[in-house]
């Protein structure tokens, strides 16, 4: 008996595969115009959402499976904010990261919220949507900075830490959402949430500290298995939380956030990044299927006034707080550029107020509206930043104090570095022992990091270490420039090190230059670039091996064997 075929045409399987299908090929082709328009993926997932919608082609008959899709992408989304959540960046900048962000998040809580009132909105639509404009996208703006190179730059660490405490925020409100899941029973159900949250958070640190260090040991052996089960115990608890009552993002996040003491972070980060990405297509397209562009035309005006607002209100609440902290207002204006968009998370948040049932889809595409507008808008405004600046930065005296006392003390822990007759770029293990033998031999050596726990290291062996990316251009102007001083850089990748010898080259650095290589390719790539001197750390210690075994043999040769032999 033949088996039936599931390549039928009106079989679901094939006309559900075929749709995907399609809407991939559709969502390459716009994100292929989205980057080369410097556009972030994210405005091309809403673009293709709102255009294979309803209101649109009308592509989309697969919800259940496109949701499950999406459901997916969420949690993958929050494991990874919990996974890449950096308590000691927030603790290392300390009362900048803390008053620029909690200081924003109640600034656009406020008038968010008054001006939606004025445009019209009831009181719970108005909170939903003020909530909503605080989140900025940290996946935007780290990708932004890390093209510009500027992501340790002094902006770029303050932007990531309060970046991290709108995160948190994040989390916060969609635990709250998710206690008031299913209110029949009031405040009884709500304790009970909390409770049962409590005792999974507990639960979550004792495997921290005694289960998942050692599972992640064994799993580490296959890359693959460790991304499974990365996947896994994030759906897991996720799974948990939307039966205990406090929310699949809440556990998902907490999933995240117990693996991310593992020495593997970085690795199972840079694995998910991709696969978030895709899944959160899914989503995009699930929120386009729900929104009906026809009634779009009304919220024109509230999306025009409200990302008009985010736009320029959410920078200046943020200079206004570095201007009175001490900061620059260069500084100021740089970091305040990165919380002029809305993020993934608004929209996210919004889409989980509706599921409720406490907002309508007007909220939905008012937000998204917001999100198109500021997202597109504010990545110009980042990438090209130094020449926005230069046509606003004489009226923004305003934003900075007489005597900008923080951002002068990070100079003054410059001038260990000027002063240096070497500098040591790199406090990795080759760094640390040169400038610890140059320091033993009455030479004046720095080191530069941007690795805090690397400096801490250099500095616990007696090394001064000034804290900055020397690929910088504000920490290369600071490096000692003048014939007769040296710099060294130890860095093992080649990309900083072209990226600091063309910097070297802009400011005219006399300097002698030596630059590790380890490996053929980047020796390669180095002198290419010009580098006149290079440092081959593999090469050398494999020469003084070889030499060195060499001339052990041929002493032994001349020297009668002392070995026993065997007797005949």
């Amino acid at each position: 008996m033949e088996a039936p075929s599931v390549l039928t045409g009106d079989s679901l399987l094939t006309s559900t595969y075929h749709e995907i299908a399609l809407l991939l090929l559709i969502s390459a082709g716009v994100g292929l115009l989205g980057i080369r328009l410097r556009q972030p993926l994210i405005v091309a997932f809403i673009v293709v959402g709102l255009a294979v919608g309803p209101a649109g082609l009308g592509l989309v008959s697969a919800h259940d499976q496109i949701d499950l899709l999406a459901q997916i992408g969420i949690t993958i989304l929050l494991f990874l904010v919990g996974l890449k959540l950096d308590l000691h960046l927030v603790r290392r900048l300390g009362p900048v990261a803390l008053a620029t962000g909690l200081g924003q998040l109640a600034f656009t809580i406020a008038f968010g919220f008054l001006i939606s009132l004025a445009l019209g909105l009831d009181a719970v639509t108005a909170l939903y949507v003020a909530v909503a404009l605080t989140f900025s996208s940290t996946i935007i703006i780290v990708k932004l900075l890390s093209d510009k190179r500027e992501i340790d730059a002094l902006h770029g660490r303050i932007a990531m830490g309060f970046l991290i405490v709108q995160d948190i925020a994040v989390v916060v409100a969609m635990a709250l959402l998710g206690a008031s899941r299913g209110q029949e029973g009031g405040l009884m159900t709500a304790a009970v949430a909390a409770g049962t949250l409590l005792a999974v958070m507990g639960a979550v640190l004792l495997l921290m500290r005694y289960v998942l260090p050692r599972l992640v040991a064994v799993l580490e052996q296959s890359h693959d298995l460790l991304l499974i089960f990365a996947v896994a115990w994030g759906t897991g608890l996720a799974s948990l939380g939307e039966v205990a009552g406090f929310g699949k993002e809440v556990g998902a996040f907490l999933a995240g956030f117990s693996l991310a003491s593992s020495g593997n972070r970085e690795l199972i980060g840079e694995r998910l990044v991709s696969l978030r990405d895709f899944l959160l297509l899914f989503f995009f397209i699930d929120l386009g299927s729900k929104l009906d562009l026809t009634t779009l035309g009304g919220e024109l005006w509230p999306a025009a006034v409200l990302s008009a607002f985010v736009l320029v209100g959410n920078p200046l609440v943020v200079m206004a707080i570095m201007g009175t902290m001490g900061y620059r207002k260069r500084t100021g204006f740089l970091a305040g550029l990165t919380v002029a968009q809305i993020s993934e998370f608004s929209i996210i948040f919004i889409a989980m107020g509706i599921s409720m049932g406490h907002v309508g889809e007007q909220a939905l595409g008012l937000v998204t509206l917001v999100g198109l507008v500021t997202i597109t808008l504010s990545t110009y405004m980042i990438l090209y930043s130094g020449q926005l600046y230069a046509l606003v930065g004489p009226y923004l005296g305003l934003f900075e104090r007489r005597h900008p006392h923080r951002e002068r003390a990070v100079e003054e822990r410059a001038r260990p570095l000027r002063e240096a007759r070497v500098a040591v770029v790199g406090m990795g293990r080759l760094g640390r022992r040169i400038a610890t033998r140059l320091l033993a031999a009455g030479i004046n050596a720095v080191g530069v990091d941007f690795d805090p726990e690397a400096g801490s290291r250099a500095e616990e062996m007696g090394v001064t270490v000034f804290p900055g990316d020397a690929s910088d251009p504000a920490v290369v102007g600071l490096l000692p420039g003048e014939p007769g001083t040296y710099l060294v850089s130890t860095v093992p990748k080649v990309e900083p090190n072209l990226a600091l010898w063309q910097g070297l080259q802009r400011v005219g650095s006399r300097a002698e230059v030596l630059m590790a290589a380890f490996s053929d390719r980047d020796a390669e790539r180095l002198t290419a670039a010009g580098v006149p001197r290079l440092l081959r750390p593999y090469s050398s210690a494999a020469e003084h091996a070889a030499a060195l075994v060499a001339e052990e043999l041929e002493s032994a040769e001349d020297r009668p064997w002392s070995g026993s032999t065997a007797s005949s």
